[in-house]
Order: C-alpha cells, then structure tokens, then sequence
C-alpha cells in the first residue's frame, strides 16, 4: 500500500471486477452487434402491415364481378377464349392482370406462358395505392410486355375529376414510349353497398364521363374502360355512350363474350377468367396492341 492512499475496501474491489465485466460484456454485444445484421420491423401502412392492408383495402379488378356474377370459365372456355375461337375474334394476344394480392410477381413465369402485356391496378378511390405496383410495373414492362395501370372506381366517394387525377399521380400516366397502355377504369359492383352506389343511371354516367374528360385532359389520351355487360346495364344503361372515344375491356368469364354494353358494337380486351390469375385477351394482332400503346 502507498503511503497517503488509503486501502480499496473489499466491497469496492468486488464491484470494480463487476464493472470490468459488465464493460466487456457490454463491448462484446456492441460487437456482435455490429457485425449481426439488424432485425427490422415489417413495414406498414395506416398501422397494418402491407399485406393487411392490402387485403383491407384491395378490390382486384373484376373481383366484385366474380362475386356477383360467379366465374363459369372451364378448361375448354379457357382454351376457346386463347384460341380465338369468337366470331368477332380474327387474332388475339395473351395477357393477365394483378393487384396487391399477387405482390412481387415473377414476370418471367408468366412470360414463358406466353403473356405479352399486363394491367397493373394502382389506386383506388382517393385513398388506396397498390404498394407492390413499382415491382409489377416497372417488372412487367422490363420482361418485354406492353403494360399499364388500373384504377378501381368508388364514384360516392369523390368526383370522377378527383379519382382521375388521383390515378394520374400515383401511376395512372402515359407515355408514348409503344410499351404503355392507356389507364383503366374499373367500373363494376360496389363492394362496400348497393350495385349502383346509389346514384341514378344519369349521375353515374356523368361520373365517368367526368373521368373520361379528366384523364384526357392530363394524359392526351382517352382511358380503357373496364366493365361487365350486366353492370353497365343496371347502374349506365343509356345515359352516355363512349363507343367513340373509350376502348372496351369487357369481363365475362364464359367460353365467349356474349352482349356487349351499350355503345360499343365490339371490345378490345377481354377478361376471360379469373382462374388461377386474371387472364385477358386482345382482340387484334400484336402489331395491333402497338398501335393502342403507341396513341
């Protein structure tokens, strides 16, 4: 012992030992630590995770179609439908469309089963975006296939205006690069209410006329329009006709197309069944569907 120190009590030499082993420990961890990599939480959105708030909000095209109207495709309808066996069918091409539901899809799967364009759902109404439509978008298109976008409608919710230019913003543009389809609109059965969601056959029409003009006005060009004869038929009977403007993407899940909606005397894509994914056909040659990207 130093003269003028006074001696470590046995309990203060026993706790500086503790400190030194705790500080070692402490650096091990901090160690490891670094080295380990970080176990992040899963992502989410409005306090879900994604695939929660996919299946909360999330209506894929032609679901409420399927639900309302059954799918009666079969192996040989299927079949028919690729083959082109409708009369108003000279030549067709192949393709399907996704939604949040299908997530990161593996676009070279269904390339090599011969699907040549795609139709990727980015919003619906004003407070839904397709939080997989980067992969699925930007993926179909980098496999080779003539993509674009869809936009569920929910017309009590806001004005055709509004969901048009929300679709606009988050994805529901156009270029004409010859790979990118006019945007969708997804006209069919409510899935929250009543078919027609409570608006008379005249208002509904003007709702989607308004879209119409809206998406013309941003994009230059005139949207798809997605429907089933039956839907059109109750909730815009024939209050407007866009046969003039607006190619018709027609949902009947059956060996043909049977009646179309007013104002269209023939469609340009056909969703044939939803069976094990949503499959489409265009009615025309590949040249054809060029064309329609192109503008």
């Amino acid at each position: 012992m130093l003269k003028g120190i006074p001696a470590m009590s046995a309990s203060r030499r026993r706790g500086r030992r503790l400190l030194g082993a705790v500080t070692a420990v402490s650096a091990s961890v901090l160690l490891l630590g670094s080295l380990a990599p970080a176990t992040a939480s899963p992502p989410t959105i409005d306090g879900m995770t994604v695939d929660e708030y996919v299946r909360a909000y999330d209506h894929p095209i032609g679901s409420q179609i399927k639900r309302v109207e059954g799918d009666h495709s079969t192996p040989e309808s299927k079949a028919a439908a690729i083959q082109g066996d409708d009369v108003n069918v000279q030549a067709s091409v192949p393709g399907i469309d996704v939604s949040g539901w299908q997530k990161n899809v593996d676009w070279q799967y269904w390339w090599n089963q011969g699907k040549r364009f795609a139709y990727v759902k980015a919003t619906e109404g004003t407070g839904y975006k397709n939080p997989y439509f980067t992969q699925q978008y930007n993926g179909s298109y980098n496999i080779g296939m003539i993509r674009g976008s869809y936009h569920f409608a929910l017309p009590d919710r806001s004005s055709g205006a509004v969901q048009a230019n929300y679709f606009v913003n988050n994805g529901g543009g156009w270029s004409r690069d010859g790979k990118t389809l006019p945007g969708a609109l997804d006209m069919e059965y409510n899935p929250y209410g009543s078919t027609c969601y409570g608006k008379s056959q005249a208002a509904m029409g003007a709702w989607i006329r308004d879209f119409h003009d809206t998406y013309h006005a941003r994009t230059g060009r005139w949207p798809v329009i997605y429907t089933s004869t039956s839907w059109w038929n109750q909730c815009v009977g024939t209050s407007q006709n866009f046969g003039g403007t607006v190619p018709l993407w027609v949902a009947r899940y059956s060996s043909s197309v049977g009646s179309l909606p007013y104002g269209w005397g023939f469609y340009t894509f056909w969703q044939y069944t939803s069976s094990p994914i949503d499959q489409n056909t265009f009615n025309g040659a590949y040249d054809r569907l060029k064309v329609l990207a192109t503008g």
